[in-house]
Parts: C-alpha cells; sequence; structure tokens
C-alpha cells in the first residue's frame, strides 16, 4: 500500500508557524502520554465522567488480538457451510469502519446503513443461501438496524433457511440485544469493549468482525495500528497526532473551521468518509468545532479553491492546494486521527467523546412514527417544478422556478458558512446524485458536504446541531416505488425513512438552521432537473 510511512507534514509554512504554540502546549501538559494511559481528566472535569469510560481505543491494537483466531475459525465453519456473502446491519462508526477496511482490502462487503426500501431490497435480493447477517449495534435499540434484522429475519425463514444460524451479533456486554441475541439462539454473539464509543470503534470487534467475515485481513489492520502506538504516545513535537491536532486547532483560530479532507492515492478507500463521522461528531458542540468535508479528489471544489474559512487535508502525499499532507497505512491513520481528534478537542474546550445533539433528531423521528398523522399533515408543497416538489422551513423562499430557488437559498448561507445536501435516497441506485457536492460547491463558492440519510444522522448530524451555526439544509427525499414492511412494527422502511427526513428537518429548523426539503416524485427525472436547476444557479 502506498504511503507505508506514518506521518504528518503541514505544508503551508504560516500554517506551520501558527500550529507550534499549540503543540508546544499539548507536548508540556503531556497530553500524549496521559491519553495513552487513558487519563480521563484532559478534557475537564465536566467532560471527566463520559472520558472515563470512553478511553479504551488507545490499546485495543493489543487487546482487540483475540478476536483474530475467533473470527477465522468462524469465516472457516461458514465457508465450510458455502455461506460466503456478508451483509452489515450496523449504523455510524459500526458501518463505516468495515466498509473502508474492506474497501482498501479489495473484498467484498454489503453494507446496509440505510432505510431506503430499494437499497434494502437489493440486498434481500442477494444470494441468501451464502448470506451471513452480521448486525451490529451497542445496544441493539438503533432502529435502522433492528428493522434489517427483522426484515432478514423474515426472508431466511421464508426461503426456509435457520434464521438463526445465519446471524451473527456485535455489541456491548450485557446489552438488550445481548440478551435477545442469546434468546433468539443467534449463530455467534461477539462482545465488543464497552469502553469505547462508536466512533473510535474501528478497532474493536464492531469494525473487525464484518471485516474479517468478509476476508480482510485484520492481523495486518492492527499490525499497523501497533506500529504507531508508541510514536502517538510520545510527548514530542514530532507526534503526527500532535502535529495535525495543533495544524487544525491554529487553523480554527484562524477561521478555518473546515478540514476539507481528499485521497491522494493513499490506496485507502473511502476514509474521508470514516475521517467525517469521526471529527463532525467529536468537535461539533457548543457551537464550534471542526467540519469535515469530503471531497472527491485534490482537484475537487472545495479543495481546490479553498478559501480561508477551510484547511485543505491530503491522504497521501501533498498535492495541489493542501496544507497538511496524512501519510501511513490504514491501521496506522486510524490510530492517528483518532489522538489527533481527541487533542484537537482538548485545544478547543470541548469533550471530544459525547453527542448531546444526535439524540435529538431520533426522538422527532420516532414521534412522528407514534403520530403516523402528522406525517401526513402540512404535506402539501410550496412550488412544483416537473417531477420536484419544493418544502421549506420558515423564512426560506420556496416561490418560483427551481433554479431560482436554490439560488435565493444557496445565497442565504454566510461566506464562510456551508451547504449540507442530505439524500434520503438509495445509495447505490441513485448514487448520481453526489455529484451535487461538486457541482454546488463550484457554483456557490461555498463549502458543500455531502451525506446519504439516514447514515449522516450517526456523523455530521452532530455537528449540524451543535457546530458553527452558519450551514443551509438541502434535503432530498423520494418517492418509493416499491415499500418493505418493518415484521412486527407499524410502519414500513418507506415510512421510517420519510420520519427520519422530516425528523431531523424538524430538529434543525428549531435550532434556527434553513431547511429546504426537495421531494422526487420520479427519482430519474427529479433528479435530472434538480442537477440542471443547480448549473443554471451559477449562470
Amino acid at each position: 500500500m502506498a504511503g507505508e510511512t506514518t506521518g504528518v507534514e503541514i505544508v503551508d509554512a504560516a500554517l506551520a508557524g501558527r500550529a507550534a504554540p499549540f503543540a508546544e502546549r499539548l507536548v508540556a501538559d503531556q497530553v500524549a502520554s496521559k491519553l495513552a494511559s487513558q487519563d480521563a481528566t484532559l478534557w475537564g472535569p465536566e467532560a471527566e465522567s463520559e472520558a472515563s469510560i470512553r478511553l479504551s481505543w488507545t490499546t485495543l491494537h493489543k487487546s482487540s488480538r483475540p478476536l483474530i483466531g475467533e473470527i477465522e475459525a468462524l469465516r472457516t465453519e461458514l465457508r465450510s457451510e458455502g455461506v460466503d456473502r456478508v451483509v452489515l446491519a450496523g449504523m455510524g462508526g459500526s458501518s463505516l469502519a468495515p466498509e473502508v477496511i474492506t474497501g482498501t482490502d479489495g473484498v467484498a462487503l454489503t453494507v446496509l446503513d440505510t432505510t431506503d426500501p430499494g437499497q434494502v431490497a437489493d440486498a434481500l435480493a442477494g444470494d441468501l443461501e451464502r448470506t451471513v447477517l452480521v448486525v451490529s449495534s451497542k445496544s441493539g435499540g438503533t432502529v435502522e438496524t433492528d428493522s434489517h434484522r427483522r426484515i432478514f429475519a423474515k426472508a431466511f425463514a421464508d426461503a426456509g433457511i435457520d434464521a438463526a444460524r445465519r446471524i451473527v451479533v456485535v455489541t456491548d456486554p450485557g446489552s438488550p440485544f445481548a440478551e435477545l441475541s442469546e434468546k433468539e439462539g443467534y449463530r455467534k454473539v461477539f462482545l465488543a469493549d464497552p469502553n469505547v464509543g462508536g466512533r473510535y470503534s474501528a478497532l474493536t470487534a464492531f469494525g473487525l468482525v464484518p471485516s474479517g467475515l468478509a476476508g480482510a485481513d485484520i492481523a495486518r489492520l492492527l499490525d499497523q495500528a501497533a506500529s504507531v502506538a508508541d510514536t502517538l504516545a510520545a510527548d514530542s513535537a514530532d507526534n503526527p497526532a500532535i502535529k495535525l491536532a495543533a495544524a487544525w486547532s491554529a487553523a480554527h483560530e484562524e477561521g478555518a473551521e473546515k478540514v476539507v479532507i481528499a485521497d491522494t492515492g493513499s490506496g485507502i478507500k473511502g476514509f474521508a468518509d470514516w475521517a467525517e463521522q469521526l471529527i463532525a461528531e467529536s468537535t461539533g458542540k457548543q457551537g464550534t468545532g471542526l467540519l469535515p468535508v469530503a471531497v472527491e479528489g485534490p482537484d475537487s471544489p472545495g479543495f481546490a479553491d479553498a478559501k480561508s474559512d477551510a484547511t485543505p487535508v491530503a491522504v497521501g502525499q501533498a498535492e495541489g492546494t493542501a496544507k497538511i499532507s496524512v501519510t501511513g497505512s490504514l491501521g496506522a491513520q486510524f490510530l492517528l486521527w483518532e489522538f489527533a481528534t481527541a487533542f484537537a478537542g482538548r485545544l478547543l474546550g470541548i469533550n471530544p467523546f459525547d453527542q448531546p445533539d444526535v439524540e435529538a433528531a431520533k426522538k422527532a423521528a420516532r414521534s412522528l412514527l407514534d403520530n403516523p398523522d402528522k406525517l401526513k399533515g402540512g404535506e402539501e408543497p410550496s412550488t412544483v417544478d416537473g417531477a420536484v416538489q419544493v418544502f421549506g422551513s420558515d423564512g426560506v423562499s420556496t416561490e418560483g422556478k427551481l433554479a431560482d430557488i436554490l439560488r435565493a437559498f444557496f445565497d442565504s448561507a454566510p461566506e464562510t458558512g456551508y451547504i449540507a445536501v442530505q439524500a434520503y435516497l438509495d445509495r447505490l441506485d441513485d448514487a448520481s446524485t453526489s455529484i451535487l457536492r461538486g457541482e454546488i460547491a463550484k457554483r456557490t463558492g461555498r463549502q458543500t458536504t455531502f451525506g446519504w440519510g439516514p447514515r449522516f444522522l450517526h456523523s455530521t448530524g452532530q455537528y449540524h446541531k451543535g457546530g458553527h451555526q452558519n450551514g443551509v439544509f438541502l434535503q432530498l427525499t423520494g418517492a418509493v416505488e416499491q415499500d418493505l414492511d418493518v415484521p412486527d412494527r407499524p410502519y414500513t422502511l418507506g415510512v421510517l425513512q420519510h420520519a427520519q427526513a422530516l425528523g431531523d428537518g424538524q430538529v434543525l429548523a428549531e435550532h434556527g438552521r434553513p431547511v429546504l426539503r426537495l421531494h422526487l416524485t420520479d427519482r430519474a427525472a427529479g433528479l435530472a432537473e434538480l442537477v440542471r436547476a443547480v448549473q443554471e444557479v451559477g449562470e
């Protein structure tokens, strides 16, 4: 793999100079060695209680070793039974890390972190005779993951397959899910370290079990992390995690609150999506934080033309306008970015281990599911333009042609603010939707993020409510052609997906964030019209 030597280079000389005092502060306070020894006092008394049960990730390169044999034994057993297709049901850290690990290793893993009926139906259409479902959830209460478990259990049973033998669970010890799994007699239950939060869980059972069952070399991954552990624990200005955190913090102090991440030949697949959750959910609170912006490459809008409100970071060798370059193998980078994010939390004065605003959207969605009439109320669009229905929160203009509506909406974002595109669609069949990020960034000159709903709710959703209050939010929803029932639940996947979009939009609006929702009555036609309208914005 390219970039085996792990390191951080602050390419921009001015940034390096401004970062030096931040690094000196971390070194003088012995933050690296204290974090490595799991000192929960590093983030102040208010954070100490949470931090005291969230620091086991610093030693996972050692403590996760026993999993290697367990996972390999189960994989061999499954293969002997002709079961070689792995489907993962998990959200946030439970899906993002395995997706990066397997993508980088080039092994197949079907990831379900969606409530889109079409995407789930595609996963069900695979060969169930060869399928094992890994259900990953710390508690088992995650509504998306519970829905996937129920749907697949019924599909297995309907196909004459013993569902319990085809379900593998990853959860925390003593969780309700652990109890349910024992009662249901599921094939295998892996108990993860409970003293690790989801976004720091790449090297726990949550990251390793689905990746290892799919065929990824998880022993090598742990070796890679172990190779940098001592370096990251060193109280030295040469510590790459200290350099990275210091650069972020120095840039943030100067108004560069966004971290734009592009891959420059690292050989790691999808790393920015994993880093996005880690940074946004850890730092985006108390009206501050670092907003990660995952872009398509170093020539992409937002990276190549980054303004003073953003710091371009290359994953791999420095290229283009990159101000920081981070190199290293995947396992090493997992640990490096985790250390750097924890250090940045101290420098920013926030607790990097809680997520106080994530639950709000979940509660709003649950409230809508409990009151189905609310889902039907207020659904008259303000404007209809072809296959696009337009809905807006208070104060958002929804009159006129779609291009005019979008132009006014984008212009409402402050010059140093950001535009968040949130697509509650099929991440596979509607994949072309993601081109909107670059199109909008190019035509507005504003930093633009793109997230698939509800996946981003477990990622950047925290920053949207708790971080810098300068974002505007473009929600995309779409007509459901063929819905899927959720067994023993009073709603379908399509209804759940709709409730999640409306619930999050409601919470954002309550926080005073502008929300524009575009509903595609025909997904293909509506998306084509939307792209044309976005292109007109810059004319």
